[in-house]
């Protein structure tokens, strides 16, 4: 179906980040984050984008696919992403098994971020070695894509191998759905870009400034092009920290705290603190006007999909929906005033 909307696809994505010396417990978050996907649904956000980390509170989803099996349960419209699966780390006919499935019990509502996984920590978990990452990553990935396209595989890898294998369940409408591969390094744009692949990425981990998104996005789409490929609204997600709150000193009081406690128990990324985040941009931090001239910015400089991360740090539930209540009953219909409206396909 199609319907009149924002020029903009509108998100929200949880890390599922947990704090043991805070009060709320492991089973809490997973309440707030499905209460916190319906009422995205309701204020009418894209996807509701799930993070999988393991063997540390940096993240507690170690796998999406379970979650987001319950929000099938629980929602209707709203489409259900990964971000990411870690492909690196799991045998790629079971996740082609698991998440076919996923897009057959949401009504072909999964849009599948990919990648190759970062935390050193993980990679020791599972006795993988960084180096081959890349490698087992692509392999997988290709052998994902052939399996939830219907093929009957028979194949020896670098690292697995099937005599014959083909999926008993295959994703909704037996079409392969969206997939969007994570990428974290500003110089692997280009190449990403020039493979054909779709993106997700936060610009927090590999941008200068707020200005730089822009640079980003157009090494990307300097690879698509040298592909023979057309810059497509489809082709990208980018995310970016969110709070909204009526004014710019309302928004420091709610958020800095947990902001702040967020970044201090991120494993191996930039010690942005809010100040720096602050400084730098790279955030959408602030009142309804600061944070609609920023979305606005960065229609300008191409981004067509926004994923908006509200809950972060164990802020109070009740902030993150109401930042979230206000991106989308203020924030959205300012930037479709000021940008213009166009329809979106669902």
């Amino acid at each position: 179906m199609t319907r009149t909307s924002s020029p903009l696809r509108y998100s929200i994505f949880s890390v599922n980040d947990h704090y043991p010396g805070l009060p709320r417990t492991i089973p809490q978050l997973y309440e707030q984050v499905i209460r916190h996907c319906e009422i995205a649904e309701r204020l009418g956000y894209d996807t509701f984008f799930c993070a999988e980390h393991h063997f540390h509170e940096y993240g507690v989803v170690p796998d999406p696919a379970v979650l987001l099996a319950a929000l099938t349960q629980r929602t209707h419209r709203i489409r259900l992403g990964t971000a990411i699966s870690v492909l690196t780390f799991h045998d790629p006919r079971r996740i082609a098994e698991t998440y076919s499935m996923l897009d057959m019990l949401s009504g072909g509502r999964l849009v599948f971020g990919v990648g190759s996984g970062y935390l050193s920590h993980e990679f020791v978990g599972f006795d993988c070695d960084p180096k081959e990452k890349r490698d087992r990553f692509n392999e997988n990935l290709n052998i994902i894509q052939r399996l939830m396209a219907g093929e009957t595989l028979s194949y020896e890898g670098e690292y697995s191998k099937s005599a014959k294998v083909v999926l008993n369940v295959w994703p909704h409408e037996n079409r392969v759905p969206p997939i969007h591969v994570a990428v974290l390094a500003r110089d692997a744009m280009v190449h990403v870009g020039r493979q054909g692949n779709r993106i997700f990425t936060v610009p927090y981990a590999c941008c200068r400034d707020f200005e730089d998104i822009g640079t980003m996005l157009a090494d990307y789409r300097e690879g698509r092009a040298q592909a023979g490929l057309a810059a497509d609204d489809e082709d990208h997600i980018v995310t970016l920290h969110t709070y909204v709150a009526r004014t710019d000193e309302e928004a420091r009081a709610h958020c800095k705290a947990a902001y702040d406690r967020y970044v201090e128990t991120r494993l191996y990324a930039k010690k942005h603190v809010y100040e720096d985040i602050m400084a730098n941009g790279i955030c959408l931090f602030g009142s309804i006007e600061t944070v609609t001239a920023k979305v606005c910015r960065l229609y300008e400089m191409g981004v067509r999909h926004l994923a908006t991360l509200h809950n972060f740090g164990g802020l109070q539930s009740s902030l993150v929906e109401r930042s979230m209540g206000l991106f989308a009953s203020e924030v959205m219909p300012m930037v479709a005033a000021r940008v213009g409206t166009g329809a979106l396909a669902i």
